[in-house]
């Protein structure tokens, strides 16, 4: 029985090596077919030039010149821009042709679905059959893409490449372009030609048309990373960000390995402020190379600087997971600082635990991870744990951690323990080192806290020793000084320093610090506090007219929008309709006149556009064409040096108080100045009762000073507002007084007010006092007698009344003058009643009569004047104005002088010369 199974098994085994070795016999069999087919593949690959996967191969199309795609590349666009448009469309194409074919393959599996369910049947059984067997397919192996054999160059060519390279290098340079311009019409697919042409022009020092052929070589022969580096560094020195990062890209896709061009790649990302970019850059540097530590770090402070912290956090974790015996500890101490600055002190904590446990199991921790150990403590709140992990600074010497001191100390001032904090910042005094200003600042600012102003005092004033330019701390410094009554030392403090020299090194800077608003600001609530006027209005009216000035500028002027070159062409378009293959052909296009407008304009600016094109190539000059430079820019208005000056309260009551200042120096006009400009900004920044105010200054203002032309609209505003105010009108009267006579400004508004008022008597008085100025007695008299009809018992309407009739009975044109005489003196002898026979009364009527020629009756009254002794009034003022009483003399509402005066032009006339002079004697002498 064993030996008949040892048959049968012998007679098993026997088909089984027969069956392997008819198997070999075939797979032999293919392997010679694969190989007759991978030859004829390769003698189709000498005709046509083949591309790895991945890698785009640039082709020229037929009838293209390359020659002219260099020299237009050279003088217009930059060449990778268009070898960008060419990969894309290339990229566009393959997608489309794919989509095509498996929609036609799809269809055709469709249209075969029946004919092949019986061949199914068919091969199933075949299968069956060859069960276990290895069978050559029949239907072709799917197979990679086949690289074919380099193109094998004619020996014609050969032969002029060889001569091109002698020309070369004999420097004999036009003949070698020469002979490389025929070998580029023969072979335009050949990248060495394109290289030595590189060569040659950059031996001629014609760095555009080298950097074109350099670019076309690359193209052609995308796998040399060598002349990708070198178009990179020739980007980089050129200032061509954008093209470095294109060769730097297609370096890195032939030559994936090499990690300098990644570091290179992400430190261009930095540069274009492409942080997301860079930090992916450093993670696949640091996925390359594991050991490469910086790497993982810099990538981690990139996404946490782009407000990535899960994805920063993560990188580190996982590198700390993947390291479970030994690990980079400045890992775990970078970890800390991110998780502490999103105050996850928690967590942090557990990592520097875990890294103590695990990393430096039986060693202590390195005293960074100690001190961020401690100061989570303190913001857990256990200050005991915190004082433990801190006794490290104190048996080391100060200066050699003064980092971490100061970490310590900033921590525990930032949670309010100024006294803890006052112990390790007074560690570092004495260490010389360049913290010192900032040790000076932060301590004064702990005292400062603690409310200890004399201890702080004495620091911010170390601090400004030797930070000059800190204009916080001296503005902190000069408050405290305030608080102590020591306002000599603050000015002195905040004022310019008096040895000011013109090689101050702060003129190559922005500005020094005394010439900062809020300095200024400062110091001028100073000045006014100390009423030192001239100094407050030398401190802060250059800052506040300077920002006035520029909100006016910055509302005039209007931006124009910026149009690109495609909205030029989309608004040209409105005129395209005048063509002659148009149906409506030689008719105005259909559009409104806006539209057409707009569309002449474009068109104009856009042959400017193309005339400064030609002019920029004609003169080989570069031409960089930007998208959006159609229409320049306005000039970019300065910043306000007080951007909220009409929207803050406390600079509004600055610019009140500094216009009251100008106006006790008799500034005036820049009070006025001041004032306008602010109303005229103040539209939607001040509310109404800031607006009351400046309005009722600058009427005040309006009536002081000498040139009231300004303050015309201001008084003009009281008034509206006032219509009934005799205060009002005499402030306005006063202003239009001395303004020129023939100012329409007021004639078109009296006569408004009059129209729209019927029963207000001030615009009649004002308007007959100016028609007695013109002489118009008539006018004025028909204005007096319209106020008397409304207020008959006013004494100085019927002083004007009376007085405009005697002066128009004086008239050639009167006939009945001796009636208008009589009504003249009724009114004057009835404002002597009202006005209880004063002395100013009996002098008008004394007035009246001399002046109509009744001497003997004006002889009585000035006698009667005579008698009377009248004490002195004061002046009426107006309710804003101040009384100035110091240049009057006594006997100033005393009218005796005048009365007497007169009276002796009488006598002397009448030939009374001794009563003359003894009235001047008994009146007029002193």
């Amino acid at each position: 029985m064993a030996e008949s199974n040892d048959k049968l098994s012998d007679c098993k085994e026997a088909p089984e090596e027969h069956r392997e070795h008819e198997e070999e016999e075939e797979e032999e069999e293919g392997e010679e077919e694969e190989e007759e087919q991978e030859q004829e593949e390769g003698e189709e690959g000498e005709e046509d030039d083949v591309e790895d996967e991945g890698v785009y191969t640039f082709k020229f199309k037929d009838g293209v010149n390359p020659l002219d795609f260099v020299e237009d590349n050279a003088f217009s666009v930059q060449p990778y821009k268009q070898f960008e448009r060419l990969e894309y469309e290339a990229l566009a194409e393959k997608k489309r042709k794919a989509l095509a074919d498996s929609q036609r393959e799809g269809s055709a599996k469709k249209a075969r679905l029946e004919d092949v369910s019986g061949a199914a049947c068919m091969d199933e059984i075949m299968k069956a059959m060859n069960y276990g067997r290895r069978r050559k397919s029949k239907e072709p192996k799917k197979r990679g893409r086949q690289k074919g054999s380099k193109n094998k160059l004619s020996r014609d060519v050969a032969r002029m490449l060889g001569e091109a390279t002698l020309y070369y290098a004999h420097c004999r340079y036009e003949e070698a372009i020469s002979v490389l311009h025929q070998i580029v019409l023969q072979a335009p697919d050949l990248p060495d030609s394109y290289h030595t042409l590189g060569l040659v022009y950059t031996a001629m020092g014609d760095k555009k048309r080298a950097l074109g052929f350099y670019m076309l070589a690359a193209h052609l022969k995308p796998k040399d990373a060598s002349l990708w580096k070198l178009l990179m560094s020739w980007s980089i020195e050129q200032g061509d960000i954008g093209q470095a990062n294109y060769c730097l890209s297609k370096a890195i896709t032939s030559d994936p390995e090499d990690i300098q061009l990644r570091f290179h790649r992400a430190a261009l990302y930095l540069e274009l402020g492409d942080y997301q970019k860079a930090a992916e850059s450093y993670e696949q540097i640091h996925q390359l190379c594991l050991e490469n530590i910086e790497a993982l770090k810099t990538g981690a402070k990139l996404y946490k600087r782009c407000g990535q912290l899960e994805r920063s956090i993560a990188m580190l974790e996982d590198y700390l997971k993947g390291c479970p015996t030994e690990a980079d500890l400045s890992v775990v101490d970078l970890l800390a600082v991110i998780l502490m600055d999103n105050n996850e002190h928690i967590k942090a904590l557990q990592h520097i635990e875990r890294a103590k446990l695990i990393y430096c199991s039986g060693r202590e921790l390195p005293i960074n991870l100690m001190i961020k150990a401690g100061i989570c403590h303190i913001h857990l709140g256990d200050m005991e744990k915190a004082e433990i992990q801190f006794c490290v600074l104190e048996r080391e010497r100060a200066y050699h951690h003064t980092d971490l001191v100061f970490e310590v100390a900033d921590s525990l001032k930032d949670l309010g323990h100024y006294n803890l904090a006052l112990k390790y910042y007074k560690m570092l005094e004495g260490v010389g080192s360049s913290h010192v200003g900032s040790l000076h600042l932060k301590i004064a600012h702990c005292y400062l806290s603690l409310e200890e102003r004399l201890q702080a005092i004495i620091f911010f004033d170390k601090a400004i020793q030797t930070f000059a330019d800190n204009v916080d701390a001296r503005l902190t410094l000069a408050s405290l000084l305030l608080e102590e009554s020591k306002d000599d030392e603050a000015i002195s403090l905040l004022s310019p320093p008096s040895n000011l020299d013109s090689s101050d090194p702060h003129s190559d800077q922005s500005k020094p610090w005394w010439l900062d608003e809020k300095i200024k600001l400062k110091l001028c609530h100073i000045y006014r506090a100390k009423g030192m006027l001239e100094n407050f209005v030398d401190a802060i009216f250059p800052l506040v007219r300077e920002s006035l000035y520029c909100e006016t500028l910055r509302q005039k002027v209007r931006v124009k929008k910026r149009l690109s070159r495609r909205d030029l062409l989309e608004r040209i378009k409105v005129l395209d309709n005048c063509g002659t293959d148009n149906l409506f052909g030689g008719f105005r296009p259909v559009a409104s006149s806006s539209d057409l407008l707009k569309a002449s304009r474009a068109k104009k600016l856009l042959r400017k556009k193309e005339e400064k094109k030609a002019k920029a190539l004609a003169a080989g000059d570069d031409w960089q064409s930007d998208s959006s430079d159609d229409e320049p820019l306005l000039q970019i208005q300065r910043e306000a040096p007080l951007p909220n000056l009409l929207k803050e309260e406390e600079l509004h009551h600055l610019i009140v108080d500094l216009c009251q200042a100008l106006a006790t120096l008799r500034r005036y006009s820049d009070a006025l100045e001041t004032i306008s400009l602010s109303l005229r900004l103040a539209s939607n920044m001040m509310s109404a009762e800031k607006k009351e105010e400046l309005r009722t200054l600058g009427a005040q203002l309006a009536y002081t000073t000498t040139e009231p032309k300004h303050g015309f609209d201001y008084v003009k505003y009281v008034v509206q507002q006032n219509p009934y105010s005799f205060a009002a009108w005499n402030c306005y009267y006063k202003v239009i007084s001395r303004l020129e006579n023939r100012d329409s400004r007021h004639s078109k508004f009296l006569h408004h007010m009059q129209g729209k008022l019927k029963d207000c008597i001030p615009p009649m008085l004002i308007s007959g006092h100016q028609f007695t100025m013109g002489c118009h007695h008539q006018d004025a008299a028909r204005k007096y007698l319209e106020a008397y009809k409304l207020l008959p018992e006013s004494p100085l309407v019927n002083l004007c009344v009376g007085t405009a009739l005697i002066n128009l009975a004086l008239g050639f044109r009167l006939q009945n003058k001796h009636q208008c005489l009589a009504q003249g003196l009724a009114f004057l002898y009835n404002n002597l009643r009202l006005s209880k026979k004063s002395q100013e009364a009996l002098y008008n009527i004394a007035r009246a009569c001399h002046h109509v020629g009744l001497v003997s009756l004006a002889a009585t009254y000035y006698e009667k004047v005579l008698a009377i002794h009248e004490k002195d009034y004061p002046i009426p003022k107006l309710p804003s104005e101040k009384p100035d009483m110091e240049h009057l003399k006594p006997g100033y509402c005393d009218l005796r002088r005048e009365a007497a005066y007169n009276l002796h032009l009488i006598y002397k006339k009448s030939g009374a010369l001794d009563l003359a002079r003894q009235v001047l004697k008994d009146h007029c002498s002193f």
